[in-house]
């Protein structure tokens, strides 16, 4: 994670020192697939999250000048995001707010890393059964912390909770996915 961090840094300092479009080229490669799925969650639009993310990217170009002094890049991106698809939203006259509540939250395991890949498809739709059926809010918090790896601090900030209703969220998600793996092998 570290190197990764290392990269992205170096990325930015690119960006920002020398204009440079292949360092925005690798963010943009980097960032969009999360900033999209994030939109998609709040639009339920694959164009619409397309357009939410683009316009988040393009606006880390446009602030290419002040990148350095942008404390944590990923939740910075995040929450142009979150407030782009809230923006659209209004616009659409879907609502004029959104809810976290609300927003329907699907979840995937891509079984990329080995716990994963361990878990068998018996297992792992039953997981995901369990998981889906969680609250909305719990299932958007899990997902944000255990799929995309934000901190509980970057899922607050993004989702503008506390950390603590994170931590209970999540303290709630996992119980409820623990009776619910438990029932499946009493």
């Amino acid at each position: 994670m570290e190197k990764i961090n290392a990269d992205i840094a170096a990325l930015l300092d690119s960006l920002a020192v020398n204009n440079d479009e292949a360092s925005y080229r690798r963010l943009f490669d980097i960032f969009f697939p999360s900033l999209k799925k994030f939109a998609h969650y709040f639009l339920r639009s694959v164009e619409l999250a397309e357009e939410a993310a683009s316009d988040s990217m393009f606006v880390l170009w446009e602030h290419r000048d002040r990148l350095m002094e942008i404390e944590n890049i990923r939740v910075w991106l995040f929450v142009i995001t979150r407030n782009r698809c809230l923006n659209l939203l209004k616009h659409q006259q879907a609502r004029l707010t959104s809810s976290l509540d609300t927003i329907p939250v699907e979840i995937s395991f891509p079984g990329k890393d080995p716990e994963q890949i361990c878990i068998s498809s018996e297992m792992r739709k039953k997981m995901e059964k369990a998981v889906n059926a969680l609250p909305d809010r719990c299932k958007l918090i899990f997902k944000l912390v255990k799929e995309e790896g934000l901190s509980y601090k970057e899922t607050a900030d993004i989702l503008h909770i506390s950390v603590k209703t994170v931590d209970a969220q999540l303290v709630t998600a996992l119980r409820k996915l623990t009776q619910a793996i438990r029932l499946e092998y009493v």
